[in-house]
């Protein structure tokens, strides 16, 4: 049975990033640390394909993945070969980004979000070993990732290569992810969970007021602080997620836009940074500042148009990768026959109910079916240009 309200979450992380990315507002990456959660999630969803399908979880994950980033590569690519990309051995990165890919002067910034990949590749790469660790000693193991963000952060570790880092500074997250999976969190008393998230977000806090980055108290910008105060969120907002939430589809509208978000996260997250950094001339031709509330608006409303107009195009993609029927706009009502029901009689495209017959003169029930990279669990996605990739820095 699908938890809705993790659906909800994941949603409101993708619009969280790219809303941050046209406006580039620091207080959006405090009120939620939307990668942290989105790793989080992912973690959720790779203990249970584990559990499920044991190592080969590992090459079904990619098969998920890659795919999407094969159709943006396709495009850009051969785009920034023709302005001054210089083809050498590693353009084949952008096939399997297990580190940073080439890019030339424009894809650096538009393509910057490949970042969130790398990290996902090896964060899956280590799941069966970490899962195996965290089973038999979950505090040491949780406890881990913040250990060595912290020795890298107080200078112990200064030449730390940045997969390293990023193990640091998300991984903790992932396991959290496991935690949520394997009821850990749920059965963590108040009396234990409510001093941890307090003990964790007044640390995040201090942190974040003590070392300011360069774009002032931007979550992107201090690694320790970041950590801390996403794993407080996390806690909460995971921890002690409902285990439904039904309310979510009681708007057809909403309930739909949330199966869309998660069933197409990974094209929107690929896709809207190059359409952010697209349109950001917009400010000058129109004489709109990057504070000016109505230029904002239009250019979210931009952005987003055209990321759904790409994700029409492409978006089935991530059907195809996850071995589901192609479609156009995810979780509608399909017709299928089932047994007993009259022919062409619709029943809802997912969930328990389907296949079965629908009584006459009744309406059906949309049910959301799964959306992409879950396996009938919880899905990730997304920190674009909130981090750096390809050796540039677009926090």
């Amino acid at each position: 049975m699908r938890n809705r309200y993790l659906d909800l979450l994941r949603a409101l992380a993708i619009v969280r990033v790219v809303v941050y990315h046209v406006t580039g507002w620091a207080t959006l990456t405090l009120v939620f640390p939307a990668m942290s959660v989105m790793f989080a999630l992912a973690g959720s969803l790779m203990a249970a394909s584990l559990d499920r399908s044991g190592p080969s979880a590992v090459r079904r994950r990619l098969r998920r993945l890659l795919p999407s980033l094969w159709v943006l590569a396709a495009v850009f690519v051969p785009a920034m070969l023709l302005t001054g990309l210089p083809l050498t051995p590693k353009v084949l990165l952008w096939a399997f980004p297990v580190a940073d890919p080439p890019a030339n002067y424009w894809g650096a910034l538009a393509l910057s979000v490949i970042w969130y990949l790398r990290d996902y590749l090896w964060f899956v790469f280590a799941s069966p070993v970490a899962l195996w660790l965290f089973r038999r000693a979950p505090w040491p193991t949780l406890l881990a990732p913040y250990a060595l963000l912290a020795a890298i952060e107080f200078g112990l570790l200064p030449a730390a290569p940045t997969v390293l880092r990023e193990f640091g500074l998300y991984f903790g997250a992932w396991l959290l992810g496991f935690a949520h999976h394997d009821g850990l969190l749920r059965r963590t008393a108040n009396r234990v969970l409510v001093p941890a998230v307090l003990a964790l977000g007044v640390a995040g806090a201090a942190w974040i007021a003590t070392h300011p980055g360069p774009r002032g108290y931007d979550l992107n910008d201090i690694p320790l602080g970041n950590a801390l105060w996403s794993a407080a969120f996390i806690l909460v907002a995971i921890g002690r997620a409902p285990a439904s939430a039904a309310w979510v589809d009681r708007s057809a509208v909403a309930g739909r836009a949330v199966t869309v978000l998660n069933r197409r996260a990974l094209t929107v997250y690929l896709w809207h940074m190059p359409f952010v950094v697209a349109l950001t001339p917009l400010v000058d031709v129109f004489g709109w500042s990057h504070q000016d509330p109505v230029g904002l608006a239009i250019r979210v409303v931009l952005v987003f148009a055209l990321v759904g107009a790409v994700t029409a195009a492409v978006g089935w993609v991530e059907d195809v990768a996850a071995r589901r029927p192609p479609e156009l706009f995810p979780g509608g009502v399909r017709p299928v026959p089932a047994r007993g029901a009259a022919p062409g009689r619709p029943v809802p495209a997912g969930g328990a109910d389907a296949g079965r017959p629908v009584p006459a003169g009744a309406r059906p029930v949309p049910v959301s079916p799964a959306p992409a990279g879950y396996d009938r669990a919880v899905l990730p996605a997304p920190r674009a240009p909130e981090e750096h990739t390809l050796k540039l820095s677009v926090r």
